[in-house]
């Protein structure tokens, strides 16, 4: 209680006259504390800074302008007004170094009041700029002040997760977000190029943080939240939707040239169609992140071809190799995975089109029936369904079925497993000798669901999608209940 009152009774003096201007050092010293123990006092100490250089900015006593060296300006040949303001701006930017440095602070509660007075200074800059209006059109927005806010929402060896989420409410605003947006892509460049391509785990989960629920306008007229506008407003960068979309591409392809964490590819990917590239104006430029995101493999792989897919049929992206790809993803992991039902919700997706070569869709048909030899019954359950489907949107695919005198087993069969070029692997030459065997499948449903193809397909495709997350348990289940 002593400490407030002595600090209550220094910012009165500062505020009261120009003579106690010296008084702000007691307030300042405080505000650098440190230690544990002085939590308190550091946060009565924020509160009375806010008070202090809000009120000075309201009443236009900070110098506007280039800030002159401290020393320079007392013996330089200016009024005694400028001199005092000149002073005490330095004082407020002191204020603002310890509040950056504050936002690192062991106690949650201090890293939140310092955001929370940090950007009551942008708001106030805003209104009343320290940057002097040269010319019209000048922007006069603090961006160097909510860079500093920036850079302490994104240390290299801290999860700062929960100051970013306090933060998002700023991101409401129009211009606040412009501007985010472009501090970030500076932020990205100077913390980066210093790794050697080496990720930077809390870093880059720090950024992603921050940057991923960015909502972003869909219309110009859509922009009319503003923490401030300027009177030529129109005329900037920051009212034009374009402006944004533009700092909103280059931000995201800054983020995703370097190497990220294994587990941060899957996050992007996942968010990437509804969250990124409707608001890119080149989305196609998203090609090398996925390249490199599909050579992790896995299911990044398979959310990486996901992104290709809405390029090549939303953007008009020539990308020649993409079934070459999917198909280099079938091997015996794809019954087993956890991301099994995923797999073959996308698989279904990418191989609708009726458009599709028969050599390409028999190619797939062969390589998932001679990979079920080994399969476990729910899966088998999923993909005899699947493939009946592919032979419905494929009918030229049906010769695998009624093949006279084709192969009997793997000895005779012309069909190349290894091949990874579909095109080359000779399945139209082949039949389904591998659906017949699970004829006699030892789990009842397995040999019922194979023995299907015997008979004549009919048009209307099965509905998978309650197959796909099929268990082990179930089947036991549902066997049982029979």
């Amino acid at each position: 209680m002593a400490r407030a009152a002595a600090l209550a009774s220094s910012l009165e003096a500062v505020l009261g006259s120009r003579s106690n201007a010296n008084r702000v050092f007691e307030i300042l010293e405080l505000l650098a504390g440190r230690e544990e123990e002085e939590e308190e006092e550091v946060l009565c100490a924020a509160r009375t800074c806010s008070r202090l250089f809000g009120a000075l900015l309201e009443r236009r006593e900070l110098f506007v302008g280039p800030l002159p060296a401290e020393e320079a300006s007392l013996a330089g040949n200016y009024s005694a007004e400028d001199k005092y303001k000149i002073w005490m701006r330095h004082r407020y930017d002191d204020c603002v170094g310890s509040l950056a440095e504050l936002m690192g602070h062991g106690a949650f509660q201090v890293k939140e009041l310092s955001l929370c007075t940090l950007m009551k200074f942008v708001e106030l800059e805003a209104r009343y700029p320290l940057i002097k209006v040269e010319w019209k059109g000048s922007l006069t927005f603090p961006r160097e002040l909510l860079k500093v806010v920036v850079d302490g929402l994104l240390p290299i060896n801290e999860d700062a997760s929960l100051l970013i989420s306090r933060f998002q409410e700023y991101m409401e605003y129009d211009d606040i977000r412009y501007f985010v947006i472009k501090a970030v892509t500076e932020n990205i460049g100077q913390v980066m190029q210093k790794t050697k391509e080496r990720p930077l785990p809390f870093y880059q989960q720090n950024v992603f943080a921050l940057i991923s629920p960015i909502n972003m306008p869909n219309k110009e007229c859509d922009m009319v939240k503003f923490m401030v506008k300027q009177d030529n407003w129109e005329e900037l960068k920051v009212s034009k939707l374009q402006a944004h979309r533009q700092a909103f591409e280059k931000m995201w392809l800054s983020f995703l040239k370097h190497k990220l964490p294994t587990g941060l590819y899957k996050k992007v990917l996942v968010i990437l169609h509804d969250s990124i590239l409707p608001y890119m104006n080149e989305p196609t430029l998203m090609i090398d992140f996925l390249t490199v995101a599909y050579g992790i493999g896995g299911a990044i792989s398979l959310l990486a071809l996901n992104g290709l897919f809405i390029l090549i049929h939303q953007h008009n992206l020539e990308y020649p190799d993409f079934y070459k790809k999917l198909y280099s993803l079938l091997d015996p992991s794809i019954y087993h995975v956890k991301y099994r039902a995923r797999f073959f919700h996308l698989a279904d997706l990418f191989l609708s089109s009726s458009h599709l070569p028969a050599y390409l869709v028999a190619a797939f048909i062969k390589r998932l029936s001679r990979l079920a030899l080994t399969a476990p019954p729910e899966a088998l359950l999923m993909v005899i369904p699947f493939i009946c489907n592919l032979f419905r949107r494929h009918p030229a695919c049906r010769v695998l079925v009624h093949r006279p005198n084709g192969p009997e087993g793997m000895s005779e069969d012309p069909y190349i497993m290894e091949e990874e070029k579909p095109s080359e692997s000779r399945a139209l030459e082949s039949s389904l000798w591998e659906i017949q065997s699970l004829q006699n499948h030892y789990h009842p449903d397995v040999a019922k669901a194979a023995a299907i193809l015997n008979q004549s397909l009919s048009e209307m495709e099965d509905d998978i999608s309650g197959l796909l997350e099929l268990s082990a348990y179930e089947v036991v289940f549902l066997c049982l209940c029979e």
